[in-house]
């Protein structure tokens, strides 16, 4: 006599909805495990479910790869086979967005910088002058002040704090300091946005300074920070569009600055070559991973993470924010 039928109902939450899989007449041990992994939904699945469910998938536009015309709802691009190229339909929002707001994120870094190296005088204002009128330490933000908004390196690196590696860019120790690198992004980082396109040059700039800072913490390991190694990250990435450009004047002139500002860290105390050459390198391979807009569009994902790593490195300064005030307030 054969076991009586049993049946298995597999459920899936998405967001309180929920998707049951009804499977009747499994008999035997060997069927059942066959059904039940047939019933399975993997994560790529529900994924791809969630993101149709937000945003829904109609009419056509340009494949973000190869700029042929094709529909929104495209599995894979017909010319040349780039997966989900409409992101279920986010996509052309994404490409709205940034088109009709106009998103300037090099503003976003310089407002950035000067809204936290405001910050940072504001929570400890008597040691604003402790230096005198050094010009080389005028309004000089205290070390505690730096810890609490991210600043990365000492003990924030010792405790694991990774997302200071990102938070640590923003931050600045002195008037002369963050005017000269504000100087140098406004001069740098529009050519770098005309050329690779706004959110690709945001993630240069915040990969670059991530990388300098890591090197720099791996190898001295000391409190640091500052958007220099960002900048010899935009030096690069500007060298290497110089390069496939075959504008060879402008190459020289970049290379002539990125050597004098390398030579010129030598010259000066408490100036961090480390972060600068591990900024020029990360800034180095991720230009040549996202290729100029003359060769390729900026596709969706790469808007989808400039945004996810400016979020990211505000949450982080929130985050520094609340563990270095609580560990003050605890003593």
């Amino acid at each position: 006599m054969g076991h009586p039928a049993r049946r298995f109902v597999a459920t899936a939450s998405l967001h309180g909805a929920s998707i049951r899989v009804s499977l009747t007449s499994v008999k035997t041990p060997a069927e059942r495990s066959s059904v039940e992994a047939r019933a399975r939904i993997s994560p790529r699945r529900i994924a791809s479910l969630m993101l149709r469910a937000m945003s829904p998938a109609e009419g056509s536009m340009l494949c973000p790869q190869c700029g042929r015309l094709i529909g929104v709802s495209e599995e894979r691009c017909p010319f040349c086979g780039a997966w989900r190229p409409g992101m279920f339909g986010a996509a052309p929002k994404l490409q709205r967005f940034f088109a009709a707001h106009h998103i300037d994120l090099i503003s976003v870094i310089v407002t950035a910088c000067v809204a936290l190296y405001a910050t940072s005088l504001a929570l400890d204002p008597r040691a604003v002058f402790a230096n005198g009128f050094n010009l080389f330490n005028l309004l000089a933000p205290s070390t505690r002040a730096l810890f609490q908004l991210g600043m990365t390196g000492g003990v924030a690196w010792r405790a694991g704090w990774w997302w200071t590696l990102l938070t640590a860019i923003y931050l600045h120790g002195s008037l002369l300091h963050i005017f000269f690198n504000m100087m140098w992004v406004r001069n740098l980082g529009p050519v770098v946005s005309q050329v690779y396109g706004p959110a690709r040059a945001f993630v240069i700039f915040s990969i670059a300074g991530a990388a300098g800072f890591l090197v720099s913490n791996l190898v001295t390991g000391s409190p640091t920070i500052g958007a220099s190694g960002s900048i010899f990250g935009l030096l690069a990435a500007l060298i290497v569009y110089s390069r496939h450009a075959g504008a060879s004047v402008m190459r020289a002139q970049l290379w002539q600055w990125a050597i004098i500002l390398f030579v010129f860290g030598f010259l000066m105390q408490g100036v961090n070559n480390f972060a600068h050459a591990g900024g020029f390198a990360g800034g180095w391979i991720c230009a040549q991973i996202m290729k100029p807009l003359g060769e390729k569009r900026e596709t969706p994902a790469v808007q989808v993470l400039a945004l996810a790593l400016l979020a990211l490195t505000a949450i982080g300064v929130a985050l520094s924010f609340v563990k270095v005030t609580t560990l003050l307030l605890s003593q």
